[in-house]
């Protein structure tokens, strides 16, 4: 008889996370990203116009050492008005920071950092869009 290997949620599964807006978050949730730990921590915080900055910063800073992480997402205005500092000065590679854009805020290339320094590894300049 063969056996069976049982795979347990979290052992070597890595998770997406995600910071932004309402309609954003709600979405991929049901997509079926949204996890929460044994400590009740979330891999997703909904930002809205009352979030105080503080929350946001925390969030992220714990999603970057998070072990199974490996990618963040953040609507592009979000990233734009309270991350742009922590976003410029991270260096890594996983968790991937990816910037998306929002149901209410198109997305804009120029604004993106990360994008913005992989055309210049690339192609040795920045993007010309």
């Amino acid at each position: 008889m063969a056996s069976k290997k049982l795979i347990r949620k979290g052992e070597g599964s890595s998770l997406i996370s995600i910071i932004g807006d309402e309609d954003t978050v709600t979405g991929f949730l049901l997509t079926g990203i949204g996890e929460r730990n044994t400590k009740g921590e979330t891999n997703f915080l909904i930002v809205d116009s009352t979030t105080p900055q503080k929350t946001i910063e925390e969030t992220f800073k714990r999603f970057l050492k998070t072990p199974n992480i490996s990618v963040i997402l953040i609507n592009q205005h979000i990233a734009e008005k309270e991350l742009r500092p922590f976003i410029n000065e991270y260096d890594g590679i996983i968790p991937t920071i990816l910037e998306i854009p929002s149901k209410d805020v198109p997305y804009d290339p120029k604004k993106d950092t990360v994008l913005q320094k992989a055309t210049k590894l690339l192609y040795g300049q920045e993007s010309q869009d």
